[in-house]
């Protein structure tokens, strides 16, 4: 399926999303041997509408820095199979407890609880699989797995999420909060576009300036999220709003107000998108994604 927001973009990046919903297909045609049930759940969630930011941001950051879109699908596709298990996880009752996703229901609601769980599990494999298998030489490979499994790890991903639950009904605290969303939303974001500097054969300085960009990106992305979520259409959105307000979540607009974390989110786009600077027009995509970020209804 194709995401609605694509005629936001230039058509490098509609192409590249079309690519990656092709290949995520072809990835899920799994061979005998896994059950039906399961390849069915993860199917159901991976393949939902969803707005493919990290793979796109994938295949852009390969681009700007002179590589191949071919090279890079591999990494753009593992990127979303991380961030697919997460929300399957994520949504489960024993974390968000969200019933609708992407504008469908959660995966343990449309199958059970023990299906969702595993299906989350088997994504994780799938994606380190597919990065030592299809991503070449065999060192672009190696580097791929040890940056993408830093970011999903205990101290980035997972561990904000930890801290993420923890902070419920918690005193407002903007230094905590960003201490979170710089791990658990924008290592994600930083990840994607070094994995597709990495596949380009970049250079450590334009690893440098991609991974800047995209945590100030991905902690934009997260303040326009909370802000989303406190105003925003929920059919638009695909999934429940105004939920992390019900559970006491620590949001930005709770700790420095809706018109703070507008200028913020700005403000933070605006930084990040200098990092890109050493890059000159080539970077254009990147500027189109930043900028959907902050616009965005959904």
């Amino acid at each position: 399926m194709t995401p609605a927001h694509l005629e936001l973009f230039p058509e490098a990046v509609r192409a590249g999303c079309r690519l990656i919903e092709e290949r995520l297909e072809q990835y899920t045609q799994f061979p005998a041997g896994c059950p039906e049930r399961l390849r069915d759940a993860i199917r159901y969630s991976l393949l939902a509408p969803g707005k493919r930011l990290r793979p796109l941001l994938v295949l852009a950051a390969a681009e700007t820095c002179g590589g191949s879109v071919e090279a890079a699908l591999p990494a753009a596709c593992a990127v979303e199979m991380i961030h697919t298990y997460s929300l399957i996880h994520d949504d489960l009752p024993a974390m968000d407890d969200d019933d609708l996703r992407r504008g469908q229901a959660t995966c343990h609601i449309q199958f059970d609880e023990a299906t969702a769980i595993l299906a989350g599990d088997a994504l994780i494999p799938l994606a380190f699989e597919i990065l030592a298998r299809d991503c070449t030489p065999a060192e672009v490979a190696a580097r791929c797995v040890l940056e993408l499994s830093r970011a999903a790890g205990a101290s980035q991903l997972v561990g904000g999420q930890v801290d993420d639950l923890q902070s419920q009904f918690c005193s407002p605290d903007q230094q905590r909060l960003e201490q979170i969303h710089y791990r658990k939303t924008a290592a994600m974001l930083a990840v994607s576009l070094k994995l597709g500097a990495i596949t380009a054969g970049a250079a450590e300085s334009e690893l440098d300036c991609l991974e800047k960009f995209g945590k100030q990106l991905g902690l934009a992305f997260q303040i326009a999220d909370d802000l989303l979520d406190l105003r925003g259409d929920p059919v638009k959105m695909g999934k429940r709003t105004r939920k992390d307000q019900d559970r006491g979540k620590m949001t930005y607009p709770v700790v420095i107000g809706v018109e703070a974390s507008q200028k913020l989110a700005s403000s933070l786009v605006e930084t990040g998108c200098r990092h890109l600077q050493p890059f000159g027009l080539r970077a254009e995509p990147l500027r189109a994604l930043a900028r959907f970020v902050i616009e965005r209804t959904k």
